[in-house]
């Protein structure tokens, strides 16, 4: 995997202005070798799982005789991936899910579009502990007027919400796109109290709640099994705008790159990177073509 590093002082915080480091344009078409095509794709740093499924379509495309050739430009600030394909740096990014893409289009006055749709890392509720043991085994066993903590940040306070809905527990008056507070509750049968924390919190929160929302971001430093969740967010209309996709340019179907990106979203959704993506994530991350 051919791959370009560009250091950010700010690590990954999400609203850093940190200025994108050097890095002369390279032709996006036709390299020094006029059968090969180049394609360059922005990535947030790469995981052992995400490098695994690129470095699979690098090779099924080898496998087409293609003639393309993935070359990665990693950032370690979230600002700056978008930034750099609007002005031509690469070409297309795989690092956000639709609500990132649209929020970052408003607040850039940009016109990004979503490529294609790759995967969802579902978020997953916890049973609260007790010896450091669950208290419950299934969403159903959380009794009546019990506590559950969910991420105070609108986001994913917002994403929280839509879960305990998608497991019964709740009802909002809200769907979609929109985002929900605990004010668009409308339905809460067993009384359950919602408690706001910060998103940090939540896992620790857990001995002493029935139950408790936690970012996929804290669920191994917390030492959580997510395979032991009660309850995983599902695939549906109200979790499609956490889907993650490819984006680029709003008019790259028709830029010389066209068949190229094609081409790579062919690979992607393919069986053999479906299968990549379930083994090296071991789960944690769900294909959602």
């Amino acid at each position: 995997m051919k791959l370009k590093k560009l250091l950010g002082l700010a690590g990954f915080a999400l609203a850093s202005t940190l200025a994108l480091a050097a890095c002369s344009p390279e032709s996006s078409s036709k390299s020094a070798s006029s059968d090969e095509t180049v394609v360059r794709v922005g990535v947030m740093s790469l995981s052992e799982s995400e490098e695994a499924r690129w470095d699979k379509i690098q090779e099924i495309l080898d496998e087409k005789e293609s003639g393309i050739k993935l070359e990665f430009t990693q950032f370690t600030d979230y600002s700056q991936p978008n930034k750099a394909v609007a002005e031509g740096e690469v070409d297309i990014n795989a690092f956000q899910h639709y609500n990132f893409l649209n929020n970052w289009n408003k607040e850039n006055n940009e016109d990004l579009v979503a490529i294609a749709e790759t995967y969802i890392a579902p978020i997953r509720l916890y049973s609260g502990t007790e010896n450091n043991k669950n208290k419950y085994t299934s969403v159903e066993q959380i009794p009546d007027g019990a506590e559950i903590a969910v991420p105070n940040d609108a986001t994913n306070e917002s994403r929280a919400l839509y879960l305990l809905q998608s497991a019964g527990l709740i009802k909002l008056d809200v769907s979609g796109t929109e985002l929900a507070t605990v004010a668009n509750i409308s339905s809460n049968p067993k009384n359950l109290k919602i408690t706001e924390l910060d998103a940090s919190q939540t896992a620790g929160s857990l001995p002493s709640v029935a139950a408790a929302v936690v970012n996929n971001t804290f669920v191994l430093e917390a030492g959580l099994d997510y395979q032991n969740a009660l309850y995983k967010e599902q695939k549906d209309e109200n979790s499609k705008q956490w889907y993650n996709i490819i984006a680029g340019k709003k008019d790259w179907e028709s830029s010389d790159l066209a068949d190229a990106i094609n081409a790579i979203v062919d690979a992607y959704h393919t069986d053999e990177v479906k299968k990549v993506i379930e083994e090296t994530s071991d789960g944690m991350d769900e294909p959602v073509w």
